[in-house]
């Protein structure tokens, strides 16, 4: 079975675990609590697993593997059925870019490292760490929102089926809803809307995490 190092609140973790749902992968979530005694991400025995002291962290047999977006690539070459990436190799590229915008562009702003270091170091208060939040993420998601507008309309991102875009969105969409950050975007909504009445992502919601609260 694949071990799931995840902290319920985390959005890289909330994408593995919907992506692997949608997998039909049988998995095991080892709770890792990045706020708890300084970070139980810090303590050693996690350090020798990933030294990057980030989740999520993925382990199948001997093997581990950090960083959603590989994880998502490893999954797709160890559980093949169903895909979660389209057919078209150029499809492929733009799901791609759109799920690295996320991962690379909006979400390392709301990194909970990252909101540490406003705080202490440069002394920002709750307001202004907010009101930065708020614009980085609106903004990443707004050019977002413009590039499905562009698409022919379809029921998800690249297509009929949710995939990897949609593992990415929905605990982007989730985090913006969390910060204040949400604006008008219909497509991105849309998308977010189904996706939600899927039990896929409905059981990786952060609140039905075994360490939630």
């Amino acid at each position: 079975m694949l071990r799931l190092y995840s902290y319920w609140r985390s959005s890289s973790s909330y994408r593995v675990r919907i992506a692997l749902n949608l997998k039909g992968a049988a998995y095991e979530i080892v709770p890792v609590h990045l706020l708890r005694e300084g970070g139980e991400q810090h303590r050693p025995e996690y350090r020798a697993l990933n030294p990057q002291e980030l989740v999520p962290l993925l382990v199948d047999d001997d093997f581990t593997l950090g960083q959603s977006l590989a994880i998502f690539q490893y999954l797709e070459t160890r559980l093949p059925l169903p895909p979660l990436a389209p057919a078209d190799p150029r499809e492929v590229a733009r799901m791609w870019s759109f799920c690295q915008a996320i991962a690379c562009e909006i979400q390392p702003m709301q990194n909970t490292r990252v909101q540490r270091y406003l705080a202490h170091e440069l002394g920002l208060d709750e307001a202004r760490r907010d009101g930065w939040l708020r614009h980085w993420i609106g903004s990443g998601l707004d050019a977002l929102e413009e590039e499905l507008r562009r698409r022919d309309e379809s029921p998800y991102c690249f297509g009929d089926a949710p995939g990897y875009a949609e593992c990415c969105l929905v605990p982007q969409m989730y985090a913006a809803e969390r910060y204040g950050a949400v604006r008008d975007w219909p497509r991105l909504q849309a998308v977010v809307a189904r996706c939600r009445q899927l039990p896929a992502f409905a059981e990786a919601a952060p609140e039905r995490q075994p360490d939630a609260g």
